[in-house]
């Protein structure tokens, strides 16, 4: 019987990969989530959370070794990676590992590519990293993921899984582009289970910290391997011990095995979702539903009434408290709100249904959208609720003017592996995204240039390069 530990077996699997590398399949998949990071990043970058971020590391100052994103000045690896987690995080835009129900990308690439910077790292390095770091984070959230209960239990105690599980994804591949051999990177793992934290309570009644959480993960991350580089070490046992990370978190609902069954054979993170829309994933569904009312030919001026119906579990999330959620304060608590995203939608958004500029301030609030959000019930529908959190279904009624009724169903979400977005549709995305911080001819030499890590290009080649890019957008714009 092994007596090897998950921590230990992290170590072991980061420390062969470390070498050998990923499949051609894997490093495809782990370049579209670094263009998808960075896209979302670029997005952020005049959002009032990079300014804070940009400022507190400013005051903490220190050796220059990494790009921050939309920032002249290069920055600490762990200063970058908090600036740059910030910004992945910022729009809610990133991608969702379910049934977990985490967004791993937002908090490993932004370390992975600050430490790779600081190192010398190429993009081989980088895409192994990265892949490790995501899988470990996706693996956390199913060990705290529960059947019976049919959600995660992070998630049901105010717990934000993302920037907990991602705190340790994030020092994992921090660890193996820092060259720490299995037993360091063990005590990564270790180390970093003492500085994930995250409460969601942001995500009901507003507030703008749970845009920082990416940001906090990636940069205990990167202190996490320093440490751990220095010769601090961690328990063994930090996973699945008595005082250990699961049960600490979610008590006896735990499932440690899941951590490690089939590590670095089998890979959660292809079949991570991307995100079309950048509003809560919960919300997603209701606005694909009004999409297919609007392409029906329903207008928000015949409608009475909308209802939402929704799993069970997510109605604390995007429809309580009710008043809250149908008169959003801004356009970031609109982003959590089911009634605001469903007439967004129905009313006419952008990008690929509804877009950044449906999420201003100004946008939430106007008032024919909060008119009709105000007509917008939201309810729990068992079928719904019973395909979460696999899927987050929802389906949306409109009792009509003339006393008729239309309804659409969502089953699956699209962005996952049911309904993926085509490569156009991606690229709709990053161009979205990335023409709010640089012209279009930038945006496009992004992307060309963030393929090219998959050719073993030098991190700090590429990332130099988009910094000067967004250095020349701001020139131009000031």
């Amino acid at each position: 019987m092994s007596t090897t530990t998950p921590a230990q077996r992290i170590g072991e699997v980061g420390a062969r990969l470390a070498a050998d590398g990923v499949d051609d399949v894997l490093a495809d998949d782990l370049v579209r989530r670094i263009v998808d990071v960075i896209g979302n990043s670029l997005a952020a970058t005049r959002e009032e959370p990079a300014r804070i971020a940009g400022a507190v590391t400013a005051e903490w100052g220190g050796a220059p070794a990494a790009t921050a994103i939309g920032q002249a000045q290069r920055l600490p690896a762990p200063s970058a990676a908090l600036v740059n987690g910030t910004l992945a995080h910022s729009l809610d835009f990133d991608d969702t590992h379910l049934p977990s129900v985490l967004h791993p990308s937002a908090a490993v690439v932004p370390a992975a590519l600050a430490t790779a910077e600081r190192v010398g790292a190429s993009g081989r390095a980088l895409l192994a990293a990265a892949a490790m770091g995501i899988e470990v984070t996706c693996r956390l959230g199913m060990a705290g993921y529960d059947e019976d209960l049919g959600n995660s239990v992070f998630f049901e105690h105010g717990q934000h899984a993302t920037a907990i599980c991602g705190a340790i994804g994030a020092a994992v591949a921090s660890g193996m582009l820092s060259g720490l051999d299995a037993d360091r990177l063990t005590s990564v793992v270790g180390i970093a289970a003492s500085m994930g934290a995250g409460v969601i309570e942001a995500n009901r009644t507003g507030g703008t910290i749970k845009r920082v959480h990416c940001g906090w993960a990636a940069h205990a991350g990167v202190v996490a391997a320093d440490l751990a580089r220095h010769g601090l070490t961690g328990p063994p046992t930090v996973i699945e011990g008595r005082f250990g990370f699961l049960r600490a978190f979610c008590g006896e609902r735990v499932h440690p095995e899941r951590v490690t069954e089939g590590l670095g054979e089998r890979w959660e993170t292809p079949g991570v979702f991307f995100k079309p829309y950048p509003c809560n994933h919960f919300t997603h569904a209701g606005v694909d539903a009004a999409l297919a009312l609007r392409a029906r030919g329903v207008r928000a001026t015949d409608v009475r009434e909308l209802i939402l119906g929704v799993p069970a579990p997510v109605l604390r999330t995007i429809a309580e408290p009710a008043e809250e959620k149908a008169h959003p304060r801004s356009g970031y608590h609109a982003a959590f709100s089911g009634p605001y995203t469903v007439a967004a939608a129905l009313v006419g958004g952008g990008g690929l249904g509804v877009f950044h500029e449906d999420f201003t301030d100004a946008a939430a609030a106007d008032p024919a959208r909060l008119d009709l959000a105000g007509r917008v019930r939201v309810v729990a529908d068992d079928e719904a609720t019973a395909g979460f959190p696999r899927q987050f279904p929802a389906v949306l009624t409109a009792e009509l003017a003339d006393g008729s009724t239309v309804t659409e169903r969502v089953r699956t979400n699209r962005g996952g592996p049911q309904r993926p977005l085509s490569a156009d549709e991606l690229a709709a995305k990053f161009t979205g995204n990335a023409e709010r911080a640089v012209p279009s001819d930038d945006a496009t030499t992004i992307v060309a240039t963030l393929w090219d890590l998959r050719d073993d290009r030098p991190v700090a080649d590429v990332m130099s390069g988009l910094q000067e890019a967004t250095i020349r957008s701001a020139q131009r714009n000031n």
